[in-house]
């Protein structure tokens, strides 16, 4: 299999999902701008979508997909299948419980996440009855979570990367043509939450027949927990949930500061969160999406060279795609919030505000993206303990940072605190990586970080001194000059990036690579 096209086919899936993101966040903006509903919904969202990334996602795929891996390569086809209808049967019911009691229990977990909505009675009890209607999206996407992992291990790539456009797009058609019907308007963006839940489990129900893997479910919640399968899976969970929370428990205590801060405070660290997310998803989720199943098979066939190489492979093609983006982010976070979002409700003050912790983010980029690289190598080897123990560490440098930065910088010291801390956790991941000999750098790292630093100064000077040629907020009542402006002024950086690194002698063939 080779890598990079199958990273690209991956990224092409998960740019399509960011772009149609993007534009849903446009028109969110549009129609919504940043205020105290805002801010509701968003709490609201983040809640079950908390619960999503830890349980559903994050966690539950770092457990279940090295031991299905497993399974596969020295169990076959058979055992696959039994222990795939046994977690999917022990997942579903799980969230379904779950979801229950955070129905029943909204109010009190809208008032511990944002403590100062309840200063804002009409906001607080918006984001209460939005929670109620949202929470059951974690069991759909345990289901999707499932379907992922068994198709990712089945090398099946697209379809899951594909997914989230379904959420997108009830995001979309809820803007456009619902909100102005609710006697309530943000209560649409609810309602295309939970429609968007149904349609990403429904588009993998094909995928999955195909392949001979859709799991079998029972109306007993307790079948299938004498597995043996499904207790390492639950017994690898535990760690891996707090592993995965450590930045989403950091996200959450950010939205409670940030809900205490000046009205907007939390739509402004949305967008700007928005934004982090594209090159993130981009590269950092495709690229952990890649090395998770090629490490686990590296490991179940007992080849360490391989399994060095794949994260050397990994890591060379983090830098040379994370750092520009990092670079570009910090030098065009104006334009960039301008001319998606700086349309309609949302204003001229809205549109600064956001783009100062976009910068903040930047200075972390490179870790948060190397952290999707780094942590998939401990996962593989089904070692969790090992990332938990750097997560609880971030996690309090993490609220240190905030007691530092938020008194000065206000919601950007929010933002920075996440980067610095993710960078730290990449600094021990890696650091734990080298010291039990898993990974050890090939020759040439010195002279490519060379390269890409002169090429990122280049790219950076070019980036500002473009952005300071247009007026990106007096251009709002003209949508197509200030797009056609930014996108030419990234296609002007990206050829000064990539320009240099050619000139210096950095040619495709060198990041080619192929998995066993």
């Amino acid at each position: 299999m080779n890598l990079l096209k199958t990273l690209a086919a991956i990224s092409s899936m998960t740019m399509l999902s960011r772009v149609t993101g993007l534009l849903r966040e446009t028109l969110f903006a549009r129609a919504f701008g940043a205020g105290a509903y805002t801010d509701a919904f968003i709490v609201a969202f983040r809640i079950p979508n908390l619960l999503r990334r830890l349980f559903a996602e994050g966690a539950f795929s770092q457990a279940f997909v090295p031991i299905l891996s497993e399974y596969k390569n020295q169990h076959g086809q058979e055992a696959s299948k039994t222990l795939a209808d046994h977690v999917a049967n022990t997942l579903v019911w799980s969230t379904l419980f779950v979801s229950a009691l955070g129905i029943i229990g909204a109010p009190l977990f809208v008032y511990l996440i944002a403590t100062g909505l309840d200063k804002q009675p009409g906001a607080f009890d918006a984001a209460v009855w939005m929670t109620r209607l949202m929470f059951p999206y974690i069991s759909f996407m345990a289901f999707v979570a499932l379907a992922g992992g068994v198709l990712n291990t089945w090398r099946q790539f697209k379809i899951p990367a594909f997914t989230p456009v379904l959420l997108n797009l009830s995001f979309i058609s809820a803007s456009l043509f619902l909100q102005s019907h609710m006697e309530q308007p943000i209560y649409a963006m609810a309602i295309a939450v939970f429609v968007g839940g149904i349609l990403q489990v429904a588009i993998q129900i094909p995928a999955l027949i195909k392949i001979g893997m859709l799991p079998t479910l029972s109306w007993n919640p307790a079948a299938g927990l004498g597995d043996p399968g499904v207790r390492r899976v639950l017994k690898k969970m535990g760690p891996a949930v707090f592993a995965v929370s450590a930045a989403q428990i950091s996200l959450m205590i950010n939205t409670s500061i940030a809900s205490r801060l000046a009205e907007g405070s939390i739509s402004w660290l949305s967008y700007a969160d928005r934004l982090m997310e594209f090159p993130t998803a981009l590269l950092g989720v495709a690229l952990g999406t890649i090395l998770l199943p090629s490490l686990s098979k590296a490991q179940s066939d007992g080849d360490p060279q391989e399994y060095s190489d794949l994260l050397d492979w990994g890591l060379r093609l983090t830098f040379l795609l994370a750092l520009p983006a990092a670079v570009g982010m910090a030098a065009l976070a104006k334009p960039l919030i301008a001319t998606l979002f700086h349309y309609g409700k949302f204003t001229d003050e809205a549109a600064t505000q956001s783009s100062y912790p976009l910068i903040a983010y930047s200075a972390g980029l490179l870790g948060i993206i190397l952290v999707k690289t780094l942590a998939p190598a401990f996962y593989a080897r089904q070692d969790i303990r090992t990332p938990v123990k750097i997560a609880t560490g971030v996690l309090v440098a993490t609220q240190l940072m905030n007691w530092i930065f938020v008194p000065y910088l206000k919601v950007s010291g929010l933002a920075l605190s996440i980067g610095l801390g993710a960078c730290i956790n990449a600094s021990f991941l890696y650091a734990g990586l080298r010291k039990r000999g898993i990974y050890t750098p090939k020759a040439g790292w010195p002279l490519f970080c060379a390269k890409l630093a002169v090429a990122c100064v280049l790219m950076g000077g070019a980036a500002w001194f473009g952005g300071q040629q247009v007026d990106w907020l007096g251009m709002q009542h003209q949508t197509l000059l200030r797009v056609g402006a930014l996108m030419l002024l990234i296609g002007l950086c990206g050829a000064v990036y990539f320009g240099a690194l050619f000139a210096m002698g950095f040619r495709l063939r060198d990041i080619k690579r192929t998995a066993r």
